[in-house]
């Protein structure tokens, strides 16, 4: 399996960086896109440097070069996450503005007809962010904002990121043991 992972400038980085450390450990190959604010976001939420983050894919691209592989359908892959998905990434991709590698990568996959997963974080949310998502859902592009869980009786930060992710990698059929199945408990 092969899978784009974004990480764009939103809060909640972590599930991006958790996304790349399961990624790795399940030996799936990723191609990371990174932007500007999802950079800057690592070092402002996190302990971790970009440069951690970059070691855990197996390719990296630079948000600016739109000649990469994965702006290219003929470049096979899987599906995509992009995870945080900024509400300006969400409106880029929802409107076919393809002025960035992630949203350019997203547009592919779209229209490869593969997988894509947006991990959007914003709150509240307005009228313009919610027609943009069910603009994409009526697409079939999984909206999938990082919602905490209870059931599973979560004691730190690290079990609600596991669950997000977790939730990601369920779209795949990729098997995680990231958080305890309902029933399991």
């Amino acid at each position: 399996m092969k899978l784009v992972i974004g990480i764009t400038g939103s809060t909640g980085v972590i599930y991006g960086i958790r996304m790349l450390e399961t990624l790795k450990k399940l030996n799936i190959e990723t191609h990371l896109i990174l932007s500007e604010w999802g950079e800057k976001c690592i070092s402002m939420e996190t302990d971790h440097t970009p440069e951690y983050v970059k070691s855990l894919a197996t390719n990296i691209s630079d948000e600016k070069n739109m000649a990469s592989s994965v702006s290219s359908g003929t470049h096979r892959i899987d599906g995509m996450i992009v995870a945080p998905c900024s509400m300006k990434t969400l409106a880029a991709i929802a409107n076919g503005y393809d002025d960035t590698l992630v949203a350019r990568a997203a547009g592919v996959t779209i229209k490869e007809s593969r997988k894509l997963i947006l991990m959007v974080r914003e709150t509240p949310l307005s009228a313009i962010h919610l027609e943009n998502m069910l603009k994409l859902s009526r697409l079939g592009i999984v909206i999938l904002p990082p919602v905490t869980e209870f059931y599973t009786n979560p004691k730190s930060i690290d079990d609600i990121v596991n669950h997000g992710v977790g939730k990601c990698l369920d779209q795949f059929d990729i098997e995680h043991n990231l958080y305890p199945r309902w029933g399991t408990l």
